[in-house]
């Protein structure tokens, strides 16, 4: 009904390419792209197989869109009525209901499909388990649900390094979960940041995110916990032999800013700092995994995780 009536004054339009893209949530497949590239290299000393290398992150990238798309279609009501989403293509009516699900269909298909055929049964497996529980359980269940949202159904979005770590080596090994736990612990402290930012927005569509359930100071410290907990997982890589000084240092530096904006929120008087937390999280997260990546192929050190 809530969709129903937001469109319907909107003129009839048919969708064009850039509709579709932007359903898949390109930024955040591009950011999950980079951490399955980093599991693959990761995996191994020696460089991903060409074939590997492409259909494995094809499929990735398309079982990924798929989910963004589900959501999309799922969240049509609540993001017609917050202005950071309110112009997004399903929620404007641009593309249709049916459409878009035929659109999550042959994406997700096809994505599993390459992954299942070309690469291995585990990594299909994986990303389907993936979709579902970001697509399904978290848009439909957990984003309703409970203000521990993000932390629950981060688990789904934390998967991509292990991804690549699986299409390399078709076994789910110590240094691909320890990728996953990274991002595990990344998630609550970048997303609750966002949801500071847009904490009035949430209360009016009734999602109860942590600031709108328990205020802003009770989130703005669990953010800096979440911090703590995530710059101790970022220095494991090097705890384990995974990696070497460089990364080490890197790992530390990015989490001092990472502190630095945590803190900044709970003493600073900007009102931008929740915001400018939620994209500084956003560099923190490429950059902590591009100097893994360039750690391992510049420092090569060699070590056997069981």
């Amino acid at each position: 009904m809530t969709l129903i009536s937001t469109t319907s004054n909107i003129a009839e339009s048919a969708p064009d390419w850039r509709d579709f893209v932007e359903i898949c949530k390109p930024r955040v497949v591009l950011l999950m792209l980079l951490c399955s590239l980093v599991g693959m290299f990761m995996a191994g000393d020696s460089l991903v197989p060409l074939r590997i290398l492409l259909l494995a992150n094809l499929g990735i990238a398309l079982v990924a869109s798929s989910a963004a798309a589900l959501n999309h279609l799922i969240d049509s009501g609540i993001d017609a009525r917050m202005s950071r989403t309110k112009n997004r293509p399903v929620a404007q009516g641009r593309i249709k209901p049916m459409q878009g699900a035929i659109f999550v269909g042959i994406t997700g298909i096809l994505g599993l499909s390459i992954l299942a055929f070309f690469i291995n049964p585990l990594t299909a497996w994986l990303n389907f388990a993936s979709w579902l529980g970001y697509g399904v359980i978290y848009s439909v269940y957990l984003k309703r649900l409970t203000p521990q949202n993000i932390v629950i159904g981060g688990l789904f979005g934390a998967a991509p390094p292990l991804f690549g770590w699986t299409s390399v080596t078709g076994t789910i090994d110590g240094g691909g979960l320890i990728l996953v736990l990274i991002i595990f612990a990344w998630t609550p402290p970048h997303f609750w940041a966002l949801a500071i930012d847009r904490k009035e927005e949430y209360r009016d569509v009734r999602v109860p995110m942590l600031p709108v359930t328990h205020g802003e100071a009770y989130t703005k410290l669990h953010i800096l916990l979440y911090t703590m907990i995530l710059i101790i997982c970022s220095v494991l890589p090097y705890l384990i032999g995974m990696s070497n000084i460089f990364y080490l240092i890197s790992a530390l530096a990015l989490g001092t800013g990472f502190m630095y904006w945590s803190l900044s929120m709970i003493f600073g008087k900007s009102d931008s700092a929740p915001y400018d937390t939620f994209r500084y999280s956003i560099f923190y997260l490429a950059a902590l995994f591009l100097s893994l990546l360039i750690d391992h192929h510049l420092l090569p050190v060699t070590y056997v995780i069981n």
